[in-house]
């Protein structure tokens, strides 16, 4: 964050769009899942039909998408996935991950209790975060 405004590798002061319909060949769609990677409503519904999730398959990454599990538990329970996730996509610089409010739709978790749980990712180059948690 510099000046308040989140900074990506290419200089734009960007944030993850609300709504994701299309992505650019080395982007990844990071939606909230659950273990058991059953796709079936919220932003997992969409990275099944559109962008390469994998039913069955509720962590990483899946075609164009990378599965965050957050039915399981509570914020502690998501942490782990979210530190493995971001170890992930330190270790991919050449993809650029659009990572979408996880847990805050039909898991329930209000923005301040995942958001935090980003805290590591801010200073990723090609982790994009929706502006609500910066």
């Amino acid at each position: 964050m510099t000046n308040g405004v989140y900074k990506v590798k290419d200089g734009r002061a960007q944030y993850t769009p609300e709504f994701i319909t299309e992505l650019a060949e080395d982007e990844v769609f990071v939606f909230g899942s659950n273990l058991a990677g059953m796709h079936g409503g919220g932003a997992a519904a969409l990275a099944y039909r559109k962008f390469g999730a994998v039913w069955g398959q509720g962590v990483g990454l899946q075609g164009q998408s990378y599965g965050i599990p957050t039915m399981h538990g509570g914020v502690e329970a998501i942490k782990p996935y979210v530190d493995e996730f971001i170890s992930f996509a330190k270790g991919h610089p050449e993809l650029r991950f659009l990572v979408t409010k996880i847990g805050c739709g039909i898991a329930g978790f209000r923005v301040e209790e995942i958001a935090p749980l980003f805290a590591e990712a801010l200073p990723v180059e090609n982790i994009v975060l929706p502006k609500e948690f910066v």
